[in-house]
């Protein structure tokens, strides 16, 4: 069985922990701190940012994958995953610039996507 909604955003989420983790290693370069989670103030929050994408991605493409095997409309599929993805996102950006309202509307839409998820993962057993 294929699932080409899940392979095509755990690719694009596999590219964003990339996109997150570049500038971790960078930082700890620039800062001499090669592990832990540090004093510096910028490298903190980008530990942070990354570590909320593996935090919440893992479990939410895990969640993405079964409702697609268990054959949830494909619009619905792609709905729960552009939220997810944009919740991401804006958490990300908010962790980065330091705005408490983009990481908060970041983390409520992934909270969202995840409650539903697993409704729908329960509600088709």
């Amino acid at each position: 069985m294929r699932f080409p909604i899940t392979a095509t955003f755990t690719a694009i989420f596999a590219l964003a922990l990339v996109a997150l983790s570049i500038p971790v290693t960078m930082r700890r370069v620039k800062v001499g701190d090669p592990v832990g989670d540090s004093t510096d103030a910028v490298l903190r929050r980008r530990i942070r940012a990354q570590g909320n994408c593996i935090e919440y991605v893992s479990l939410g493409v895990i969640g993405l994958g079964l409702i697609e095997a268990q054959g949830a409309p494909v619009w619905w599929v792609l709905s729960i995953s552009g939220v997810l993805a944009g919740g991401r996102l804006l958490h990300a950006v908010g962790m980065w610039r330091g705005s408490a309202p983009l990481r908060g509307l970041g983390i409520i839409l992934t909270h969202l996507v995840l409650i539903s998820g697993a409704v729908r993962l329960l509600r088709d057993l």
